[in-house]
């Protein structure tokens, strides 16, 4: 009798149908470990690879991949979304905009979560607003244990939320859902929408997230398992799809294979992480996947 595969994912529209049976990965069973927030599940993974198959944002997987960590990254895209709505004020805050916010504290929860990765190269981007020209104030540290923060980065166990509506930040970074929930909370872009589509205009993807990932020695032993779980993948995502194209933001970002618009997201993102002092030495897109195809290759 085989041991099950321990795979934990964050239940989307995507994944259900891998996860609820109606795809299979042949030869491999599979045991679905339930964390939420899924993000939970990272620092598990890449400290002492917890589960075998997993969910991971693409900043701890530079972080991993630095610090040589046995993880092999798979190219399915799970989650990801544009960010222009991801970063709040508070009731106006006086309508600050962002090039008010050099030399001030922002909050994020941790420095090297992929949502501040994206929202930091964003205001560089556009409005030449540096990491290193504020302060970010955080909760937690970052999922690989070894990675060394930049300067300007602190530590707080205090509710980012509280702080700002205390006057000791004046911005928060947050995914749009979860500010969503907060009143109070207002975009510091008012026409983040506008900005989001002029994005997607200008570069042709929507950033991404998080990518599925394998323990090393299982690409190593059982290349054929993971190529399996990597067609499942695949299915799962197929099935999922709509017979009519709608256009959502979803539909848009989350795919598989090795392709030259997940090369480019990746490159793009890549420069951010080493702008932000998230990562310190190069990488390439080609070599975040380079064990993929080393050991599993497309089916």
């Amino acid at each position: 009798m085989t041991i099950p595969w321990t795979v934990a994912l964050r239940d989307y529209e995507h994944t259900r149908p891998l996860k609820d049976g109606t795809v299979v990965a042949e030869g491999v069973d599979l045991e679905f470990v339930e964390v939420e927030p899924i993000h939970r599940a990272f620092a598990p993974m890449v400290r002492e690879g917890g589960y075998d198959v997993c969910e991971l944002a693409i900043a701890t997987l530079f972080q991993a991949i630095e610090a040589g960590r046995p993880v092999v990254a798979l190219p399915v895209v799970l989650h990801g979304n544009f960010h222009h709505r991801s970063i709040s004020i508070w009731n106006g805050e006086g309508r600050l905009s962002p090039e008010d916010l050099a030399g001030r504290r922002l909050g994020v929860r941790a420095h090297s979560q992929t949502t501040g990765l994206w929202v930091r190269g964003m205001l560089a981007d556009t409005y030449g607003l540096r990491s290193q020209d504020v302060t970010w104030v955080t909760t937690e540290g970052p999922h690989v244990a070894s990675a060394d923060e930049p300067v300007n980065v602190e530590r707080t166990d205090r509710k980012l939320v509280d702080l700002l509506t205390a006057g000791e930040l004046s911005a928060v970074v947050m995914g749009a859902r979860s500010a969503d929930h907060v009143p109070g909370l207002e975009p510091l872009l008012p026409d983040w929408k506008a900005r989001q589509d002029q994005y997607h205009q200008e570069h042709g993807w929507v950033p991404i997230n998080h990518l599925a990932v394998v323990r090393r020695e299982l690409a190593e032993a059982h290349p054929d398992g993971v190529r399996a779980v990597y067609r499942a993948l695949q299915q799962s995502i197929d099935a999922a799809r709509p017979e009519v194209p709608t256009g959502t933001t979803r539909e848009m970002v989350i795919q598989y294979g090795v392709t030259d618009s997940l090369l480019a997201t990746l490159e793009t993102a890549i420069r951010y992480a080493r702008e932000q002092e998230i990562i310190r030495t190069d990488l390439s897109a080609e070599k975040i996947f380079a064990d993929f195809e080393k050991y599993v290759g497309e089916p």
